[in-house]
């Protein structure tokens, strides 16, 4: 039975079973010599490394002599220790297959144990003095030093909670995920996730903060708990920003334009995500200075956007990431939707963006009713008008798009109609072939905005499931994320795993440095975070549950949203509300999504709490004006060992396709379950706009929700009987989405490759 190394003896004794010559039989030859990492060599020994395999297969269905052979073939004289450490891994994916999946978690373990014998050697030690790493981190500029706060005796005691058994629950994705973009060098994961949890929870009192560090550290290893990709990647990082997301608008002049232009870099140099909201910026042909036809409208300045993206790379991580929003009335929507075709003025192109269109009500009825639609340049509004339509939604949106097609060709001259429904087909067109654009229910959101006494919410972020308000050059909006693992969360933990999760990221608010000032006035007066989930599908084929099983679902998430609104609440109740409470709707008795207490009483499985909830927060407050987000999660889940966000997995087995070649994916709940769970490429997408927008009831943020076409003949049978999915099955699933109030769509993604044929009727299938 392998035991936790918690000393560098342990793990020197485990090191000379993989560092010493290990052979592939008992009489291998003794000419076959191994080159050691000191640059000695030894002979081949079948003993030592048979040592290795037995422990990396321990537990798991698989026969770990199936490995050892697998290795004969690729040995040599004068082969090196760590090519044979990685022809172990490179056997073990070999053999990974639909009916033998645990060698993905032998690999896992394989390469985890090439992190602990680089450790051992590069720093003499593994586990086991933890103290010892924190001060020689602090001292070479790895570690922020405001670990320090701890004295000594408590770096000591939080040492002995690390279990270094928890590195070997990973399999090869996430183990290759968390060591390689995540930790940082001589460090060891266990020591990210403690460093994390202390570094959070100095913000407590001291007298309890060991306590809250311990249970933030344990949520985290057992992988109960993730942390977003910022706040695992910087929070140990002297100067490091903690935000994941960002929303900046853009006023009608250079200096807001290049402002947040500069913003953007800031963000995208810290690893955030950000949105950028250009709907203020006059239209193609628009006036400049008094001078007719002279704008080149939007497109130039997002083409800047553009190459800020590719500039600012994230820190050599990963390349920056931009959503670009335009609400849907502006005149320069037709020539947006253009921006990724390879045909046309190629100055005019940004291929690195990701397009977003926001879009009113309005315009989605007029949609259903195939009915006129007018574009129109913001400048020729606001100056002729007195109207700024980027603010608008809802019925005050409605009465002044009204007054201005009242006005067209009297005040208005600088306009286009077009037909609704073609506009909405050529926005499906562009999705089907790749992917985007996002699209934002405007009013859908604005509507459950809580703080709509102070402002609006002019899009929705990177991944479209965190937004509040923004105003250009004042808020910028910026949100913490961590999510729930309910892959691993028992339903009686979950009261408990929320509470933990809404403090820990109510702490990120406080330790956290904002790259710019707009952002820091946000982050300080809306507290806004954005507690979310992932392994839904796992939760649900433990359970032996389908996406039809709408009333689990939503028992669940209500109990998901209770306990992070009540925790809040308490938090406001030890530490105050959120600045901005006074004159909100959570000040007015209104719950999750600005909803009345009726709604609750009439929808919610356990009905008193909500009411006893909305009194406390009248009395109390509330700490952060936004609570629950949920992020699409599709790195994070693979570090988490589960489904990806609340989404249904797209195969039981499958191989992602990496840098380095491809990686077997089997998520082990579906996995198990796969004569019960239904796969995403064959699931009728209109039950996960249901599933979603029941979860959506109980979410006050935003979710993340990707949709997956299969164009395949055949793969819905029995409803289908052999058809294709049409345009039109495809226009009914993206209108029952803003019927059912999602909040947004983020990817449309689609599998086979063909023609997408114009007409409702026809047949629809392009892949992206």
């Amino acid at each position: 039975m392998y035991q936790t190394l918690t000393t560098s003896t342990d793990l020197s004794r485990q090191n000379e079973s993989l560092t010493a010559s290990v052979g592939a039989s008992a009489s291998q030859s003794p000419e076959i010599r191994v080159i050691k990492r000191n640059g000695s060599s030894t002979s081949l020994n079948i003993s030592k490394i048979r040592k290795v395999v037995d422990w990396a297969c321990q537990g798991k269905e698989v026969n770990p002599i199936a490995l050892e052979a697998g290795l004969k073939t690729r040995l040599r004289d004068g082969i090196t220790t760590r090519e044979i450490q990685n022809n172990l891994i490179n056997c073990a994916l070999e053999m990974c297959s639909p009916d033998e999946p645990d060698w993905r978690y032998v690999a896992g373990r394989l390469h985890i144990w090439s992190l602990w014998k680089d450790t051992l050697a590069s720093r003499g030690y593994a586990y086991g003095n933890y103290e010892t790493t924190v001060r020689t981190k602090v001292n070479n500029g790895q570690y922020d030093d405001r670990i320090l706060t701890y004295s000594a005796a408590e770096l000591q005691s939080a040492g002995n909670w690390i279990n270094g058994e928890w590195d070997t629950d990973y399999d090869y994705a996430g183990a290759v995920l968390l060591t390689g973009r995540y930790l940082l060098p001589d460090e060891l994961p266990q020591e990210a996730l403690l460093t994390c949890a202390l570094l959070l929870a100095t913000v407590e009192i001291p007298e309890r903060r060991l306590a809250v560090a311990e249970q933030f550290y344990r949520a985290t290893a057992e992988r109960k708990i993730s942390l977003a990709t910022p706040i695992l990647a910087n929070l140990r990082v002297p100067n490091g920003s903690l935000t994941s997301c960002f929303i900046l608008g853009i006023d009608d002049n250079l200096e807001s334009i290049f402002g947040e232009i500069t913003n953007t870099a800031r963000i995208s140099k810290n690893g955030g995500g950000v949105g950028v909201n250009v709907s203020r910026i006059r239209a193609t042909g628009s006036q400049v200075m008094g001078k007719a036809n002279a704008s080149g409208g939007i497109i130039p300045w997002v083409k800047l956007l553009n190459d800020t993206a590719i500039a600012v790379n994230q820190g050599g991580r990963r390349a920056g990431a931009v959503t670009v929003s335009v609400d849907v009335w502006h005149l320069d929507v037709p020539e947006f939707l253009e921006m990724q075709t390879e045909n046309g003025d190629q100055r005019r192109k940004a291929y690195d963006i990701f397009p977003q269109l926001v879009i009113t009500d309005e315009f989605m009825r007029r949609v259903v009713n195939k009915q006129d639609w007018t574009l129109v340049d913001p400048y020729e509004v606001r100056s002729q008008l007195g109207i700024e339509l980027a603010e608008l939604w809802g019925e005050e949106f409605d009465r002044a798009y009204e007054l201005i097609e009242a006005n067209i060709d009297t005040k208005i001259h600088l306009y286009k109609k077009v037909n609704a429904r073609e506009l909405f087909k050529t926005i499906m067109r562009s999705q089907v072939e790749t992917g985007m654009p996002y699209i934002a229910f405007k009013d859908t959101i604005n509507r459950a905005n809580p703080n709509k006494h102070l402002g609006y919410i002019p899009g929705v972020n990177l991944c479209t499931e965190s937004f509040s308000n923004v105003t250009p050059g004042e808020e910028a909006h910026c949100c913490n994320l961590v999510s729930l693992n309910l892959a691993n969360i028992e339903d009686h933990e979950i009261d408990r795993v929320c509470r933990v999760a809404v403090r820990m990221l109510d702490n990120t608010i406080d330790i956290t440095l904002p790259p710019f000032e707009a952002a820091k006035t946000h982050n300080n007066k809306y507290r806004t975070i954005g507690v979310g989930a992932m392994g839904l599908a796992d939760w649900l084929a433990k359970r032996h549950l389908s996406y039809d099983r709408l009333t689990d679902i939503s028992g669940l998430f209500e109990n998901i949203g209770y306990w992070c609104t009540r925790t809040s609440m308490e938090l406001a109740q030890e530490r105050s509300p959120y600045p901005a409470f006074p004159g909100s709707d959570w000040s007015q008795g209104k719950l999750i999504g600005s909803k009345p207490v009726q709604w609750f009483l009439d929808h919610a499985a356990h009905k008193e709490r909500w009411v006893t909830l909305a009194s406390d927060i009248q009395r109390y407050g509330i700490r952060n004006s936004h609570i629950t987000a949920i992020a699409p999660n599709t790195s994070s889940s693979l570090v988490q060992g589960c489904t990806a966000s609340i989404l249904p997995v797209y195969s039981r087995f499958f191989y992602d396709k990496w840098a380095k070649g491809t990686v077997p994916i089997a998520p082990p709940y579906i996995n198990k379950c796969f004569w019960f769970y239904p796969e995403n490429k064959n699931l009728d997408q209109k039950k996960v706009v249901k599933a979603t927008a029941v979860i959506q009831q109980w979410i006050d943020t935003g979710i993340s929700m990707e949709l997956l076409f299969n164009l395949n003949a055949g793969v819905y049978e029995p409803q289908n009987l052999g058809k294709s999915l049409s345009a039109k099955d495809i226009y009914d699933t993206l209108i029952l989405a803003w019927q059912e109030g999602c909040k947004a769509i983020y990817y449309i993604r689609t599998v086979q490759k063909d023609d997408f044929k114009d007409g409702e009727e026809g047949c629809s299938a392009c892949a992206n």
